[in-house]
């Protein structure tokens, strides 16, 4: 397999430093990229870089994950119209340990020679004083070379200017890659293509300093075609952590890709290989309402970030509400994951002792809750046969319903017509 083409067919590559590929191509080659530890867990944003890692080991190559420790603390301006908050140790090492957590699920750190390793910047920083720094790294890049990079130009054009700290990055940056070379013999920096002049600030200070050669290779930066944001949603980022977005919400995500974002993603987010993904092709472009290029392609990472498991949940709680799965599946979902399965659904909160004495349904969908704007409407619906709880259809408008109906003790389920739902909550 080489690297360099699978990222070519695969639309993923934006910018190669020359002599980059024939180095790659000449045996084993130790890469890194840098990972952000801003927050305890990456979100879809951060798929891209790991993907272009995978590849870079079935390749043959060695990849290093760079968390940065110390440069969590200092804030990288590429990208930035601000400056943001530094974060404390106490949270830094708690996000560092997440991180490792979730990479240990793409790359494999036990093969032998390739076995991908986990570097964290803090450790070669700590004990780097400042003098020493500004002897040993700064005098090497002049303030021409940094003003000239776009991140830097854009930053003192704007209203809000760049504080000295963030200015230092891409020597502290830059110092990384001289560091990971010396100490790792890696060759090789790859990261989003906004951080192509940190990237090169590295090579320059590997020239430099070490009097060595390094190389550079960026990835395209994700976007959406309406010209939205990827990875965002209107509830905020899309986590690998199951605890901050559901697998249910994930593969949502996925499953709700455009057609034309479907076959640039599937490209870059799955390991099928040319064949699979042009058959896949073929059968959406035959029958689109089927989505088969959104279902592959949210099974495909669904099971890979979150495993088999989740995904048949994820499913299962698509066909719940959209299909024909029991209530008592309800009874499998935590509490996050049942807030998940609803969320964007109406909800309401009652209290559990009013409900220990029996509410008569009509009170229950039209004073409790406003399921119905009054009680003559949920009246006429339920003697019409169009309302459910819990999946059951109301009989008569004269029923009552106590905390022996309620789902895991907490929930019920309200439906009006077939496919409006309403979640009911008793505290």
């Amino acid at each position: 397999m080489n690297f360099v083409e699978e990222l070519r067919w695969r639309g993923m590559l934006h910018d190669i430093m020359p002599g980059t590929e024939e180095l790659l191509n000449k045996g084993m080659v130790s890469g890194y990229i840098g990972f952000d530890p801003t927050a305890d867990s990456l979100h879809v944003g951060s798929l891209a870089q790991i993907m272009t890692m995978i590849h870079f080991q079935r390749a043959g190559h060695k990849p290093f994950a760079l968390v940065g420790g110390a440069t969590g603390m200092v804030g990288d301006p590429s990208g930035k119209s601000q400056e943001r908050n530094l974060l404390s140790e106490d949270v830094l090492q708690k996000n560092l340990a997440g991180i490792k957590g979730q990479l240990e699920k793409f790359l494999n750190f036990d093969c032998g020679a390739n076995s991908a390793q986990m570097v964290n910047n803090y450790d070669w920083f700590k004990d780097f004083t400042f003098l020493d720094f500004i002897r040993e790294v700064g005098k090497h890049i002049t303030v021409n070379y940094m003003m000239a990079k776009d991140s830097v130009k854009k930053r003192l054009e704007g209203e809000t200017g760049m504080s000295f700290t963030e200015f230092t990055y891409q020597l502290v940056q830059g110092y990384d890659f001289y560091y990971l070379w010396k100490n790792h013999n890696c060759a090789l920096q790859m990261g989003g293509s906004d951080q192509w002049g940190n990237i090169v600030t590295g090579t320059e200070l590997v020239r430099r300093k070490g009097s060595g050669e390094a190389f550079a290779l960026t990835t395209q930066l994700i976007k959406k075609s309406d010209g939205t944001k990827f990875g965002k949603t209107e509830g905020g980022n899309i986590w690998l952590d199951a605890e901050k977005t559901t697998p249910y919400k994930f593969y949502q995500f996925w499953l709700n890709t455009s057609d034309d974002d479907a076959k640039t993603y599937v490209r870059i987010f799955t390991l099928f290989d040319e064949e699979t993904i042009k058959a896949l092709e073929t059968e959406q472009d035959a029958a689109p309402h089927l989505r088969v290029l959104q279902k592959a392609l949210a099974k495909d990472i669904t099971i890979r970030v979150h495993g088999e498991a989740a995904y048949e949940k994820a499913i299962k709680s698509s066909e719940f509400l959209f299909g024909n799965v029991g209530i008592e599946f309800l009874g499998e979902l935590n509490d996050d994951e049942v807030l998940g399965l609803f969320e964007g659904v109406p909800n309401f909160t009652i209290n559990k002792t009013d409900l220990e004495q029996g509410i008569n349904i009509v009170d229950l969908l039209a004073a409790h809750t406003s399921v119905f704007p009054s009680k003559g409407e949920a009246k006429k619906m339920i003697q019409g046969g169009g309302t459910a709880i819990n999946k059951l259809k109301i009989n008569s408008a004269d029923d009552t319903y106590n905390n022996d109906n309620l789902i895991s003790g907490k929930y019920l389920v309200a439906q009006k017509g077939k496919k409006n739902y309403f979640l009911i909550i008793a505290e």
